[in-house]
């Protein structure tokens, strides 16, 4: 069967399609890569599953009603700076106190 040529912009508009899915993939990994790490940091720190980990980021996400690459992200720069927005860090200390026994270092004891 014979190919039909294609119409130069039938072909602009794809390579522009196929560049957007390309920016759109790069997102993703570099996205679950950070929310990775954030599930690790939950896990070392509650001492919990990384299923819980991953739990606790989504309840803690819902929670706060920040996206849960937002609050990954801000996990991690918890992790470096010492410093974490009050909203989440109370969040991740009552999702930790719901899948694990732990408590935040450096938060308060009551």
């Amino acid at each position: 069967m014979a190919r039909v040529p294609r119409e130069p912009d039938d072909e602009t508009g794809r390579i522009f399609e196929l560049q957007e899915e390309v920016e759109q993939l790069k997102e993703a990994v570099t996205s679950h890569a950070v929310v990775d790490q954030a599930i690790g940091m939950v896990v070392a720190l509650g001492r919990v599953t990384p299923d819980q980990g991953w739990q606790i980021l989504k309840e803690v996400s819902q929670h706060t009603n920040i996206k849960l690459r937002t609050v990954a992200e801000l996990i991690l720069a918890w992790a470096r700076t010492g410093e974490m927005p009050q909203q989440i860090g109370a969040e991740l200390e009552a999702a930790l106190d719901r899948h694990g026994p732990t408590q935040i270092p450096g938060s308060p004891v009551e």
